[in-house]
């Protein structure tokens, strides 16, 4: 019997590679919006990142998320990221 592949993403802060269930998807939409798709199913541009704090202050500090979607991030969306990781957290 066959094991079932796993698919694998890099996370944008910390350029690892782990398991894409693991990651939570930023995806810029066709209509240029930029937010958080946790299912993975939004339609658009998709990067990952880890669900830790220091990867998004990583992925912040290089404009690895701007660079990913070659446009500019506004505030927002990394402040709801941060909300995410520590509401995933106290879980």
């Amino acid at each position: 019997m066959q094991k079932k592949k796993i698919p694998m993403r890099q996370c944008v802060g910390c350029r690892e590679m782990k398991p894409k269930r693991e990651l939570i998807r930023v995806v810029r939409s066709p209509e240029g919006e930029i937010g958080l798709d946790f299912r993975g199913k939004n339609p658009g541009r998709g990067a990952y990142i880890c669900p830790d704090p220091a990867c998004l202050a990583k992925a912040k500090k290089k404009n690895a998320l701007g660079n990913a979607f070659h446009c500019q991030i506004p505030d927002e969306v990394y402040n709801q990221l941060c909300e995410q990781m520590e509401s995933n957290a106290d879980a």
